[in-house]
């Protein structure tokens, strides 16, 4: 005979973002890099909060953001973010730069065609030539840059652009001894070389991202680009850095069922003994990645117990054994670690896939809470 037990009062999933995890984590990388330390807050600040996360490693540190979106850079200015913002993620639509020359936005140029539509913008707009290192993805191709940085200074020599900064990207940075990280960054000292020898002048030249910040000190040139690292991600398992994001939700039901029970669609699990089955209203909805069922632990009453099942859209099941957990308990998915809680890390690994996903997918419907001392967020600037 099954018994079942539900909460009487029960709160919502919970996403708590520690402010102090990202200020210590800024802090870090500016002692780093040689130069500038570029804060990058892209994809709502990998999940955690673009505004929060920006305000906090400007507080920290960082001298200048980064975003791969022009609405994110002009969601900043609205938000009353005054630094340096630059955008490189965009098309070259004569109608598409108007709106971030005029919130001052500086932008990446990886064509001839942005070069041109931003010559014919109102506004002197600031620059960076950016560069394909050897992803084959956004960039000039090398052998378009030279007809790219002529193009740049007779724009500049008209008034049109101000060429600030040259950028590029590594491939393999997470691995330091990868030979295409010495091909890259010999390709971006050329790349710099052909700009100076055709008249420009840019003095941020940024090719480093979290992983090279930490382990290629001959890539941070005059600024770093730290996303991932401020959040504390770093794939390239050098560097302990602190984890902000918690993720809690509540049992919202607990069974009691016998050996045997089936659990969740499909009925690929069954309870190897008679046990306790517990319910956590979060799903693959809310950012749970559906793949890591198989594997996956969460956080009770101080243990890790099993998840029970497939993961559905809206829920989960837990295997409770015996942990005594009642309906209403706190159940954590993820979180530091310090108190043996399953880490982004953890999840990534169940679900074969990197740390960024994890974060950058949990849903709207998880309610947030950020949390900070005074030392933490400074005035937004």
């Amino acid at each position: 005979m099954m018994s079942f037990r539900v909460a009487e009062r029960t709160a919502d999933a919970l996403l708590t973002i520690d402010l102090d995890a990202v200020a210590a984590n800024t802090r870090l990388f500016a002692e780093r890099t040689a130069g500038e330390l570029i804060a990058v807050v892209k994809a709502d600040g990998y999940g955690h909060g673009a505004a929060d996360v920006a305000a906090t490693a400007l507080a920290n540190g960082a001298s200048r953001l980064g975003v791969a979106r022009l609405d994110e850079a002009l969601a900043l200015r609205d938000q009353g973010l005054s630094a340096p913002i630059i955008s490189w993620l965009t098309d070259a639509r004569d109608d598409a730069f108007a709106p971030a020359v005029d919130a001052g936005i500086e932008l990446a140029v990886p064509s001839l065609a942005h070069l041109l539509s931003l010559a014919r913008t109102d506004g002197v707009a600031k620059v960076h030539l950016h560069l394909d290192t050897g992803l084959a993805r956004d960039g000039a191709e090398p052998a378009r840059w030279i007809d790219l940085c002529r193009a740049a200074r007779e724009a500049e020599f008209h008034g049109q652009v101000r060429v600030v900064g040259i950028m590029g990207h590594l491939a393999e940075a997470d691995d330091p001894a990868a030979p295409s990280n010495s091909t890259g960054r010999r390709r971006f000292e050329w790349a710099v070389d052909v700009a100076r020898l055709c008249g420009l002048r840019p003095h941020l030249l940024h090719l480093a991202a979290t992983s090279a910040t930490l382990t290629l000190p001959a890539t941070h040139y005059s600024a770093s680009r730290v996303g991932a690292g401020l959040v504390g991600i770093d794939l390239s398992r050098t560097t302990r850095l602190r984890q902000p994001m918690t993720l809690t939700a509540p049992l919202l039901a607990v069974r009691s069922v016998a050996a045997g029970t089936p659990a969740g669609y499909g009925h690929d699990w069954a309870a190897p003994r008679a046990t306790r089955l517990g319910l956590v209203g979060l799903g693959y909805a809310d950012g749970i990645p559906r793949s890591s069922a198989a594997g996956a632990h969460v956080l009770v009453r101080g243990r890790r117990v099993a998840l029970a099942g497939r993961i559905s859209m809206d829920q989960l099941v837990v295997d409770l054994a015996d942990t005594g957990a009642m309906a209403g308990d706190e159940v954590t998915l993820f979180g530091p670690g310090d108190r043996g809680e399953p880490t982004i890390a953890d999840w990534a690994g169940w679900s074969d896939t990197i740390e960024h996903e994890i974060v950058t997918r949990v849903g709207a419907r998880v309610r947030r809470s950020v949390t900070a001392t005074t030392l933490a967020v400074g005035a937004r600037a």
